[in-house]
């Protein structure tokens, strides 16, 4: 049996290399890092038009092979074949924007100077003729001497054509020469390639992007819209998913009752419903709200909205010392501060990588949003949707501020050693790829089920047992869990959090929760599942709000929920994220202190919210 090709799908960011990649391979691809670096590496599978299998490596977005950041330098580390860990590629898909073509085939003639068989897309055509260019593929084919493809890969425009390229058994090498010198002689050579093969009308179009500029980038419209688009889509979080998240309660309701009826009782039947169960199903119940977020989240990437989000926040971001290239790394983390970490390896500057790796983890991750939610509730249990979508909304925006202030203040104390001078691409405005969305939405309900279905499991299983042992002679919940390790635990540090509003138990997934922010539901769950029950039926949420202080006193008031956010906001609770900074910057020096300094910050914040609240709140 032939082995399978492997073609290299190189091109600028942001000319819809995802989304081919996704259309030719689907779902059968898989997601690693290239070792000895963070850069991603993206590999899938493909079929051809005579049902062949091929391999395609979607390399990092790049401007030019003469590397200036880690994700250049593994592209053209590829395309050289100098990479023990990734054969060197049989082909190359070289992919360009249409409507800009001399800056992209910058990169293309690069490529096609290294010899290899190349397939050149055009993509984005239709976005090219709206501002009056036109090209002929075919006498561009005939100058380069390879298949050149026009596309409109969001709408699967060509994608017969590419295909029929693809099957090709001999596939053609490139006939273009090497170019010496500086880059005006390559572009020299761009605008020989393209005359009489591209034309521009001189009528002056004011296309569709520019007139939605006018109003989604403006210094004040452009705002006012954003801060819409976040009211509206925390509004439908809490309005729509109740009835998915009511499934799902019921359904790990149903699996505890069956267990209940079914096994002996004991502990392992306590460690399976109340540990196992209860634990993990505490956090999943979160899901739909979590696929709602990323399901907005990527709207506004596919359809080019959320690089104006990236160019609004640049201006003022600049105020604070850093430049454009920081926003993605920073926007990337509102998803996971994992992966916005790792973006920052497009950085030029050392100096200004480090300061957005430091303030990266303030951003409000989709892993706070369970604990969000779960507070927000019990602060205001009677609250309207917009009521708790406002209180959302206002801790995201504390978020970005966070943000601002950390960097301006590390801009402030840490040498300046070069400035680097960035320019932001914006695309145009397109209209949404429901399949890569859906793609989108897959990926990261996978991780997030993944991750409940083994770390929060682990956790919550350890949990439980500190929670359980060592055994009392009491027969009540609230004793025993006074008596257990945890609960030990949760005294022994009150003393601390009490000044901040927070109880013993509170205490305990606090604690818990620095492995992940979201093991603090999951501790919830298992703390007050394992308690004596109230009255049947009872969710855990209910019982979080019928706890009472020794004064009577709601335990989870609006002043102790207030606090607990607030922390939740600043803290460093991820021990996976605190591994990466270190890996990244390869020192624990600056991993250790982007936990103290943050977890430092969230206990004078949360106690400051607390106290001075106190004065307002009774």
């Amino acid at each position: 049996m032939a082995s399978q090709r492997l073609f290299a799908l190189v091109g600028n960011p942001n000319t819809g290399k995802t989304t081919l990649f996704n259309a030719l391979t689907g779902l059968r691809q898989k997601v690693a890092n290239y070792p000895g670096v963070t850069v991603e590496k993206k590999e899938g599978i493909g079929r051809n038009r005579h049902g062949e299998e091929f391999r395609v490596l979607d390399l990092p977005g790049a401007y030019s092979l003469q590397s200036k950041s880690p994700d250049e330098e593994v592209t053209r580390a590829v395309l050289h074949g100098e990479r023990a860990d990734t054969p060197k590629p049989d082909a190359v898909i070289c992919l360009v924007d249409a409507s800009n073509l001399e800056r992209h085939f910058y990169l293309a003639t690069q490529v096609m100077e290294l010899g290899l068989p190349t397939i050149v897309v055009l993509n984005k055509t239709d976005e090219a003729e709206e501002m009056g260019i036109t090209g002929s593929a075919t006498k561009l084919q005939e100058r380069l001497g390879v298949p050149v493809v026009p596309m409109q890969a969001n709408e699967r425009v060509g994608m017969e054509a590419l295909q029929v390229a693809l099957s090709e058994k001999e596939l053609a090498k490139p006939k273009w020469d090497s170019i010496e010198g500086d880059a005006s002689n390559r572009y020299q050579a761009i605008g020989k390639l393209l005359e009489g093969a591209v034309a521009r009308s001189d009528e002056k179009r004011l296309t569709p992007t520019d007139k939605w500029d006018q109003i989604l980038v403006h210094p004040v419209m452009g705002w006012m819209v954003l801060l819409s688009i976040l009211a509206g889509l925390f509004y439908t979080i809490f309005s729509v998913s109740g009835y998915p998240m009511d499934w799902i309660d019921g359904t790990f309701g149903w699996l505890g009752e069956q267990v209940e009826g079914r096994m002996a009782e004991g502990d392992f039947r306590d460690l399976i419903t109340e540990g196992i169960i209860g634990g993990v199903g505490g956090v999943v119940i979160f899901l739909p709200q979590i696929l709602m977020l990323f399901f907005f989240i990527g709207i506004m990437e596919n359809t080019g909205y959320l690089a104006r989000v990236s160019f609004m926040m640049d201006r003022l971001m600049s105020g604070v010392g850093l430049n454009g290239k920081a926003f993605i790394p920073v926007l990337s983390s509102y998803a996971c501060a994992i992966p916005g970490i790792m973006a920052t390896r497009t950085m030029e500057s050392a100096r200004d990588r480090l300061i957005t790796i430091l303030v990266a983890p303030i951003t409000s991750c989709s892993a706070r949003l369970p604990v969000y939610l779960m507070l927000i509730a019990l602060m205001l249990p009677n609250g309207t949707d917009s009521e708790r979508a406002m209180v959302m909304l206002g801790l995201y925006v504390l978020s970005i501020l966070g943000v601002y202030f950390f960097a301006w203040l590390f801009n402030r104390k840490l040498k300046k050693t070069e400035t680097a001078l960035t320019v932001l691409e914006l695309p145009t405005y397109q209209r949404p790829s429901w399949r890569e969305i859906g793609l989108q939405i897959y990926d990261r309900g996978k991780i997030f089920v993944k991750n409940a279905g083994t770390v929060i499991l682990c956790l919550s299983i350890i949990l439980w047992a500190l929670t359980t042992y060592p055994k009392s002679n009491s027969e009540d919940g609230s004793e025993q869990l006074a008596h257990s390790v945890a609960g030990r635990m949760g005294k022994l540090i009150e003393p601390v959090i009490e000044p901040l509003g927070y109880d013993w138990k509170m205490g305990v997934g606090l604690v818990a929760s620095f492995a992940a922010r979201e093991v603090f539901v999951s501790t919830m769950s298992i703390i007050y599942i394992g308690e004596d029950a109230t009255e049947e039926g009872d969710t855990v949420r209910d019982k979080m709000a019928a706890e009472r202080r020794e004064d009577g006193k709601p335990a989870y008031n609006i002043r102790t929920c207030l606090s607990l956010l607030v922390f939740y906001v600043f803290a460093m609770q991820c021990l996976s994220t605190v591994a990466v900074t270190r890996r990244e910057t390869n020192s624990w020096r600056w991993a250790i202190f982007q936990v103290v300094y943050l977890t430092g910050f969230a206990y004078v914040a949360a106690l400051a919210t607390y106290q001075i609240s106190g004065f307002f709140i009774s």
